[in-house]
């Protein structure tokens, strides 16, 4: 498994070191970062995983932040990339949101105390965040200010209730005046659509979020309206894998509070939430503009948070656009332009025409911009999937909660 650890800052500034196998040279991390320049200059993105004369480099971006895994013989890489997933995950349960190179040194303590608990020996022991907060308490300014003065630990002398049975994603004792459990389907659409409107490529993945506020142990079963549409899917621990695999049902004893109980993923989907009709064309000295946008679903559902990302050819010289809906702005550095439409009006279809210019004596550009959609439809699955029933085997019934909301991931329009 990992032999080290390093989380870089975005200038390739080494924050945070980790060493579970021996100490591993800090060059090691040039290495890396020549990979990412050089990936850079190509205008792609730098290999998840990097292979060296000695050592696998596994690595995972997040905004202002990367996270590098050594290895020194070969491992499952997809459970080291989920390992470095993982990790982030808890420092953004831990410190918010902004995971970056200020929030990072500012808990460094709490950091290494999180790395050592998460793993034994560069494998990985301790990963489920109710369990964490038990032994290391949150960072909070009480207790920085109780740590820098006196220099205690935050990290308990008591092992969490639990640890030492096969439950240990959920302690012993629990007591809430309302059972109620919640469940958020979250699922998003990487696509790619020719300039004809056919797809090229489409596929959806979905997670269920849940936050759990049971009394007791209770044993759950969940059941989907339509469970055999789900591709690759990985579980929380708290999943019988066996009782899935017979019945299609997701039996379970659940963490307490928030966790994430599945991923899944679902190849193509029968219709587009929504629809991009680009026509964009090149003649002498300049060209034309018009780029349309619309819901395809039931009026009934409200497609929001719409932006249209249009990267213009290096060799435009000047922008002159209008649209009839929401604000667009022209960045004259790079030549995109940002169409902030918000929510799709039911009376109105979104328009965004003009002309551009091009550079004198430059070539006609040899292809057209692909245009990057994103978007967001509250309490609506694209796949479909929804929840059918839940049943508890403790005495009380418990409120059930369902949301569910579909977004953009990588949707990319072919002009």
């Amino acid at each position: 498994m990992l032999s080290s650890l390093f989380i870089l800052a975005d200038t390739g500034d080494i924050i945070i070191e980790k060493h579970w196998r021996g100490t591993i040279n800090r060059t090691i991390c040039e290495q890396f970062w020549d990979h990412k320049l050089e990936a850079e200059k190509n205008g792609t993105a730098v290999l998840p995983i990097i292979t060296t004369p000695k050592y696998y480099l596994i690595n995972i971006h997040r905004p202002s932040i990367y996270l590098l895994g050594v290895a020194q013989c070969e491992s499952s890489p997809l459970l080291v990339v989920d390992f470095l997933h993982r990790i982030y995950d808890i420092f953004v349960d831990y410190f918010g949101q902004t995971i970056n190179e200020a929030s990072i040194r500012d808990n460094f303590v709490h950091v290494y105390q999180l790395l050592d608990e998460m793993a034994d020996n560069g494998f990985p022991f301790t990963t489920e965040p109710n369990f964490l907060k038990e032994l290391i308490k949150p960072p909070n300014v009480v207790s920085n200010i109780l740590h820098g003065v006196t220099g205690s630990s935050s990290v308990s002398d008591i092992l969490p209730t639990g640890s030492l049975g096969a439950i240990q994603w959920r302690k012993t004792g629990l007591k809430y005046t309302s059972n109620e459990i919640f469940f958020d389907i979250i699922e998003e659409i990487d696509c790619i659509i020719d300039n004809n409107g056919f797809i090229v490529s489409c596929e959806v993945n979905g997670e269920i979020q849940v936050n759990c506020k049971l009394s007791g142990m209770p044993d759950l079963t969940l059941t989907f309206n339509n469970p055999r549409m789900l591709d690759d899917c990985s579980f929380h621990p708290c999943v019988r894998y066996s009782r899935w695999e017979n019945d299609r049902v997701l039996s379970f004893i659940p963490a307490d509070g928030n966790f994430k109980l599945m991923s899944y993923r679902i190849k193509g989907v029968n219709q587009l939430p929504v629809y991009v009709k680009p026509q964009i064309s090149f003649g002498e000295g300049g060209g034309r503009v018009n780029v349309m946008v619309g819901q395809k679903i039931p009026t009934a559902k409200v497609v929001e948070s719409v932006f249209v990302t249009i990267p213009f050819p290096k060799t435009v010289s000047a922008i002159n656009l209008s649209a009839n809906v929401g604000a667009h702005v022209i960045e004259d550095s790079t030549k995109t332009c940002k169409w902030n439409i918000g929510k799709i009006p039911k009376d109105k279809t979104p328009m965004l025409n003009g002309s551009i210019s091009l550079q004198a004596g430059q070539p006609l550009p040899e292809s057209n911009p692909s245009i990057m959609v994103q978007f967001k439809i509250p309490m609506y699955t694209i796949s479909g999937l929804g929840v059918d029933s839940l049943a508890c085997s403790e005495k009380y019934k418990p409120y059930k909660g369902v949301r569910s909301v579909t977004r953009a991931g990588k949707f990319q329009v072919r002009a």
